[in-house]
């Protein structure tokens, strides 16, 4: 599930903050979102918990196409935020701009 339309951007800082391959958990606008670095540059951002238990999705593996979880392994995708599980979470849209992190919300 996306984030709502009417959404703001917000920057987090410095792209080079979050090394290729990691994610870091940043507080905006009042929620906490985390933010991937995948190793081809590219960036995700979804909700910081799991909708499961809690787990800091910004400290699990992922790829091109899904986070897992660290607590429980629930792999969300990054298309539509499902697990097979069936719960969701959210993804916010998030991009470089002029060398900082800027994410939607």
């Amino acid at each position: 599930m996306t984030a709502s339309q009417g959404s703001s951007p917000h920057r987090l800082g410095p792209v080079d903050a979050i090394p290729p391959g990691e994610g870091r958990a940043y507080a905006v606008g009042g929620q906490q979102v985390a933010v991937f670095r995948l190793r081809d540059g590219d960036l995700r951002a979804t909700q910081a918990r799991c909708p499961h238990g809690g787990g800091p999705l910004a400290d699990g593996q992922f790829d091109s196409s899904a986070i897992v979880c660290p607590l429980h392994a629930r792999a969300f995708s990054f298309t539509d935020g499902r697990c097979a599980e069936g719960e969701t979470i959210t993804l916010h849209a998030v991009r470089e701009e002029d060398g900082a992190v800027v994410v939607d919300i």
